[in-house]
């Protein structure tokens, strides 16, 4: 087919890389503009963007969609489909009319389960047992459009949002050339989503990774799972003049008695702070600043002491 592809995240990267090699004619790709970082603020590709530069196609990042240029640039382009993957840019009508079979999204969990922004993190979040890849025919709804196919993966008890991401970005690579070999042979058909089952996954904020001592141990051991690595789990913990925050990269559900945010030391040396239900014994921290530690390793160069009680996020300036 000869084909668009809009996508910005890696994400989208192995997409890309698998309908190149199945031999389709991608005659452009439209990804995020560059933008300005690390240290030095040099202007960054996106993921896809280099992707593209290394296979030899052509790129276009407009900074919107809604222009009648865009439209009809992209109208010219004479497609029989466009793939959607994690772009950033919401398609107006004008786009998603101009391919001849449609735009053709990958979407990260089994829909009507999850759609928006942030569905891998929710999933995990919520405590599903599985979650998958749907492909879908675009609407001008969010993530409404009729289904073509879907594959699920379970979600174990160590995964993260990063190891099920990876897991998912290979498997829509896998599916989306299957759904196009399916629309070209006319052997896979629109499914309408059910009315049952619609949830949102809402966009991630920071302010959501402060772990609230209150809410139950399994939750919040979720919620560090769910959030790594963006945008991370933190507390606030007391020292002399103040607080510091810490972040938390690993944890593990844990039995504690004691008020919420009480903390303890377990026999292995690791803390164990006490939740409403259950505790969570913190298995690796990070202080700002500093590289990332075994978290008995890094009692040792700061003072959490047992007894301590650790404030619930209510009473404490929420980290930037």
């Amino acid at each position: 087919m000869k084909i668009a592809f809009l996508g910005t995240s890696a994400f989208a990267v192995p997409a890309l890389r698998a309908l190149a090699e199945a031999g389709h004619d991608v005659a452009c790709v439209y990804t995020r503009a560059p933008k300005p970082a690390g240290r030095g603020q040099q202007e960054r590709k996106t993921p896809v963007h280099q992707l593209a530069d290394e296979l030899g196609l052509p790129v276009r990042t407009p900074r919107t969609l809604k222009s009648d240029e865009e439209a009809q640039a992209f109208k010219a382009l004479d497609l029989d489909a466009a793939v959607v993957v994690s772009y950033g840019h919401i398609l107006p009508k004008s786009f998603l009319d101009a391919p001849v079979l449609g735009c053709i999204n990958i979407h990260g969990s089994l829909l009507p389960r999850w759609r928006g922004a942030a569905p891998i993190h929710r999933a995990i979040l919520a405590g599903d047992a599985e979650t998958g890849v749907t492909t879908m025919r675009m609407d001008e709804g969010l993530d409404t459009g009729p289904m073509l196919l879907a594959e699920s993966t379970p979600i174990s008890a160590a995964d993260t949002a990063e190891s099920v991401h990876d897991r998912l970005a290979d498997l829509g690579a896998r599916m989306i050339v299957s759904t196009l070999d399916g629309l070209l042979r006319r052997s896979l058909e629109p499914v309408d989503q059910p009315a049952e089952g619609v949830t949102y996954a809402h966009k991630l904020g920071k302010e959501e990774g402060v772990l609230d001592w209150r809410r139950p141990a399994a939750e919040l051991e979720r919620k560090v799972r769910a959030f790594h690595p963006w945008p991370g789990t933190s507390f606030e913990a007391p020292k002399e003049g103040g607080t510091e925050r810490i972040k938390v990269l690993a944890a593990a559900l844990t039995l504690a008695g004691g008020p919420p945010g009480g903390v303890t030391i377990a026999r292995d040396g690791f803390p164990v702070v006490t939740c409403g239900v259950g505790g969570l014994k913190l298995l690796k921290l990070q202080r700002p600043g500093k590289s990332a530690q075994s978290a008995d390793a890094f009692l040792r160069g700061f003072a959490l002491e047992p007894g301590t009680v650790l404030a619930p996020p209510a009473i404490l300036s929420l980290p930037t």
